[in-house]
């Protein structure tokens, strides 16, 4: 192997360890594995040809990938922003459960559950960069001016704002984990079984819930709000043939598969406080539903 050989196998050693987190950093910018996947790939083609014209002056490939990976996914939420409001009911990001592939695996923040990928959908842009790449990844504001292209200290002030906005919505990350699958396994039992007072009493009062269809699926068009109305959805949703809820993680917290007739339709991710569900975040669009339904088929073949 001469040396350019051992520097191309090296250097695609480097990119296959650092991938998790190049999928993590871009799936944090944009809710969407196909679009991060997309961008990562962008990224390493972008070195390889760079180092293959004698790109010497890279000489951090790990720090070139990150700020590289964000700004191509920063050029991609400013282009997705107007499709997404134009998107048929709420929209909510791809659900990301841990595969058996660590190829396939993203290193995801314990922040960076559905309820808060919700919150950062309503900064701009730039501002959910900020945030996302320093409060989230760590980066320095050097280099989240070198994704962003503002100075470090703009950049100060968009993490800053963005800041601030996201601790007035977000959801706390106080709960404990196995309190936390306490309350969804019997959130499920409730949602299956006959008994509404169970369900009611494992709703906070003000619970909102997010049923994303994107007009390809039945889906309510608007967030549904306070526990009655989301009581009577959930169990009006059984009319539709036998069901199942499995649990599972989803974006690194307890939630729930929710099959009908042996067929998975929905995700479910759930937001927890003083013991009741504050938010139920249901994925439902067959689109982003692919990458579960495809493990599922390979488990089962299995």
């Amino acid at each position: 192997m001469n040396d350019h050989e051992s520097a191309v196998t090296g250097l695609d050693a480097e990119f296959q360890a650092l991938r998790p987190r190049l999928l993590g950093v871009a799936y944090g910018l944009l809710g969407s594995l196909d679009e991060a996947e997309d961008v990562v790939q962008d990224a390493w083609l972008r070195l390889r040809t760079a180092k293959a014209a004698g790109g010497d002056e890279i000489r951090d490939a790990t720090g070139w990938l990150v700020v590289t990976v964000s700004r191509l996914a920063l050029d991609v939420l400013r282009s997705a922003r107007h499709r997404r409001e134009e998107y048929v009911g709420p929209w909510l990001p791809e659900p990301v459960l841990m595969g058996p592939d660590p190829a396939e695996r993203v290193t995801l923040d314990e922040s960076m559950s559905m309820a808060m990928l919700v919150v950062l959908e309503s900064l701009s842009p730039a501002e959910r960069t900020a945030f996302v790449l320093h409060d989230v990844f760590g980066l320095t504001f050097a280099e989240v001016g070198a994704a962003v292209g503002r100075s470090p200290a703009a950049c100060r002030q968009l993490a800053a704002r963005a800041r601030a906005h996201v601790e007035s919505r977000a959801p706390r990350f106080d709960v404990d984990p196995a309190e936390h699958r306490r309350v969804v396994r019997a959130f499920a039992r409730a949602c299956l079984g006959d008994d509404l007072d169970a369900l009611l009493a494992l709703l906070d009062p003000d619970v909102v819930l997010r049923s994303d269809g994107g007009g390809r699926v039945r889906a309510a068009r608007r967030p549904v709000l306070g526990a009655a109305k989301v009581a009577r959805l959930l169990f009006g949703i059984r009319r539709f043939g036998s069901h199942e809820l499995v649990p599972v993680t989803v974006n690194g917290w307890p939630g729930l598969l929710r099959y009908r007739d042996g067929r998975l339709v929905a995700v479910m991710g759930l937001s927890i406080a003083r013991g009741r569900i504050t938010a139920v975040d249901m994925v439902a669009n067959p689109e982003k539903l692919a990458r579960v339904t495809r493990a599922d088929e390979t488990r089962n073949r299995r």
